[in-house]
């Protein structure tokens, strides 16, 4: 029997384009779409100064190279 996440879920609405870069931006990076998502959003958190907390999401990493121009 799998573990429960800590995580609340909710449904998100996004357009396919912005999906179809997702989904390649976590592939490039070896993570899930579900990953990649909290990753960004965490990432965000931090960089506009939401989240007092400075550790991501267990196994998430702390920073990642950025693809510019993709």
């Amino acid at each position: 029997m799998a573990a429960r996440s800590n995580g609340k879920g909710f449904l998100l609405r996004i357009d396919p384009e912005t999906m179809s870069a997702v989904e390649k931006w976590a592939a490039d990076e070896f993570r899930s779409v579900n990953g990649q998502l909290q990753w960004i959003i965490a990432d965000a958190l931090k960089r506009h100064g939401r989240r007092t907390r400075t550790t991501l999401p267990a196994g998430e990493a702390t920073s990642r190279p950025t693809h510019e121009g993709e």
